[in-house]
């Protein structure tokens, strides 16, 4: 399950059981650390502990420092230093050579800007979004830590930041982090220094998977065990198919001559065909190729895709070289894999490769930053 909609999932039971919430977020990191800015905790005051801001080292600190201010805890910024060596004397023993800013804070449903009733929103309508939260003020400006702008992908705005040239400038910025996709933390010099973490809200990845035999239920798996929304086509209309891939959010029993109106495909959707079947491939790759779907991985051998795209000339269906720079196929990382399993992995890899802009290759070669 997605880490956002297990947080809110958990804060929905927390209401109904009458429960106190809290939420850590990381809002900066500096040097090595294992969560980026925009990781997320909820804690309530009855000890329930869901969701990660880092390998497992601070969660119980910051649960302890919570609970020993849960009654009037305001929102608050608390940092962790763990570049001197003392770290080891401090007990966390991180092994990571970096800085974390944790702001902590507890949840009011009436709050007049609600991040988790928009983090809500923006995964169920499947939509992007930013949520920039102050972090930390200097100089008495007229801002208070935990304030917030909210900018919708349709670029409404929802405020109780009373400094209109902050607004005027975290508008701008929040505009840019929508457009860009990347979450970044901006530090402002008006009246006063102020910081805050300008954070994209991403919905679950939208796989669509063009084939239903046995080797998809690791692909399924894999992928839902990232929070991805996966939607699973059968061109051969098996009812098995039903019950074999029940974990997908969505399964589509369908024909080739229509599969094309049976979904929509946007510039969100990665697409994988595994059919099996040459005839099946062919159809779906006339709708897949046109489509704005930003990345289409296809199984089977280079002169199998090869043969296709020759057939679809032959059958005057045009593509374009930046339509093809989105085709990947034979599909996957080379890692040597065999199995169902192990090809899976290699598919998904691929595919959080694309998605984050990397190249693929080991760590170890790697001489910037990881993240």
């Amino acid at each position: 399950m997605n880490e956002l909609q297990a947080i809110l999932n958990a804060f929905d039971e927390s209401q109904k059981n009458g429960e106190t919430s809290y939420l850590a977020t990381v809002v900066n990191t500096f040097g090595s650390t294992y969560r980026r800015p925009g990781a997320k905790m909820l804690m309530t005051n009855t000890g329930k502990i869901i969701g990660a801001i880092s390998g497992g080292c601070l969660e119980n600190d910051i649960f302890e420092h919570t609970r020993q201010n849960m009654h009037f805890l305001e929102p608050i910024a608390v940092t962790y230093d763990n570049t001197a060596d003392e770290d080891i004397v401090w007990g966390f023993g991180l092994g990571c050579n970096g800085v974390v800013q944790v702001l902590i804070e507890r949840l009011d449903v009436e709050r007049k800007v609600n991040a988790i009733a928009f983090i809500a929103e923006c995964l169920n309508n499947q939509q992007r979004g930013v949520i920039a939260t102050v972090f930390s003020v200097e100089n008495a400006l007229d801002v208070k830590v935990g304030s917030r702008l909210i900018l919708n992908y349709d670029n409404s705005v929802i405020t109780d930041i009373e400094q209109a040239n902050l607004t005027k400038l975290l508008i701008k910025d929040a505009e840019a982090a929508l457009d860009n996709q990347q979450t970044t933390v901006k530090k402002y010099q008006l009246s006063g220094s102020v910081e805050v973490l300008i954070e994209v809200i991403q919905p679950p990845t939208p796989l669509i998977i063009y084939g239903a035999e046995r080797d998809a239920i690791p692909v399924v798996n894999f992928a839902k065990a990232l929070g991805w929304d996966v939607t699973v086509v059968d061109c051969r209309s098996h009812s098995a198919t039903l019950d074999r891939l029940a974990i997908a959010d969505k399964v589509i029993l369908t024909r080739r001559e229509i599969v094309h109106k049976e979904i929509a495909i946007d510039e969100n959707a990665i697409a994988v065909v595994m059919t099996h079947n040459y005839l099946d491939d062919l159809e779906i790759l006339k709708t897949l190729l046109p489509s704005p779907a930003r990345y289409i991985g296809i199984l089977g051998p280079k002169q199998r895709t090869e043969k296709l795209l020759q057939d679809l000339e032959a059958e005057k269906i045009i593509y374009s070289k930046q339509q093809l720079q989105r085709l990947y196929a034979p599909i996957g990382i080379d890692t040597g894999a065999d199995t169902p399993e192990e090809i899976a992995l290699s598919i998904i890899a691929e595919i959080q490769t694309v998605l984050a802009k990397r190249s693929g290759g080991f760590l170890r070669n790697r001489n910037q930053p990881i993240h």
